[in-house]
């Protein structure tokens, strides 16, 4: 069955997703769908997610949203992917699952928040609101700080003392990439008191590159657009 995956790569977990495929050998079509075009929300899109929302997948005659749940089915549908991406070991699968229930309400939240309301809202279209980021930094921080002494804090070199990356280091990794749109001064200022997450964000990338950085570079350029 053919894989597509429909993405935009400024997206932090279409990024995952490419980046996952990439370093597991599986083969796919990248669909990309502009978001500043809109075109997450023509009618042919919302046949594949009608959330409206990037990332999406079709496999054969199946669809499915939701990075997570996309990540977890490619484990399963790809005998060559390793298991370390998702363990089959049940507790320590469990851990993973943890980590990315964990992050949709948290991380994610308070990255998304904290970044849209002080810097990317204008590229759509939208002023920015400065009492919204204010609380989405506080968020954020909280998120960092329960990274840096619960979820990096049992032993490994990745999330739950894992030796190798899961699906859940690749996806809060490309979600705090999103840091990259922010200026240097602002992402040192909310990175610098976390020691164990600037080591474990730079342990990800260098175990999924050269993917790692080729898919980013979109970001790079996207942020280096917005600077002129």
């Amino acid at each position: 069955m053919a894989l597509q995956l429909h993405v935009h790569r400024v997206s932090q977990p279409s990024r995952a997703l490419v980046i996952f495929c990439k370093s597991n050998g599986i083969e796919f079509e990248e669909v990309f769908i502009d978001l500043t075009k809109k075109q997450h929300k023509s009618p042919e899109f919302l046949e594949i997610n009608p959330m409206g929302q990037v990332p999406a997948m079709v496999h054969g005659d199946f669809k499915l949203f939701e990075s997570h749940a996309i990540l977890t089915y490619l484990v399963a549908a790809f005998p060559q992917v390793a298991d370390n991406w998702y363990p089959s070991d049940i507790k320590q699968r469990a851990k993973v699952q943890s980590v990315l229930d964990w992050h949709h309400s948290n991380l994610r939240r308070g990255a998304v928040t904290y970044i849209f309301n002080s810097k990317l809202a204008p590229v759509f279209g939208m002023p920015l609101n400065l009492e919204a980021a204010a609380e989405g930094e506080k968020t954020l921080s909280a998120s960092l700080s329960t990274l840096e002494s619960f979820w990096l804090n049992d032993g490994g070199k990745f999330l739950v003392g894992q030796d190798k990356p899961s699906v859940a280091d690749l996806s809060l990794v490309c979600e705090l990439m999103q840091l990259e749109f922010l200026e240097e001064d602002v992402r040192k200022r909310i990175l610098e008191p976390f020691k164990k997450v600037q080591q474990w964000i730079e342990d990800t990338k260098n175990a999924t590159n050269p993917h790692f950085d080729e898919v980013h570079e979109t970001l790079f350029q996207a942020r280096a657009t917005m600077m002129k």
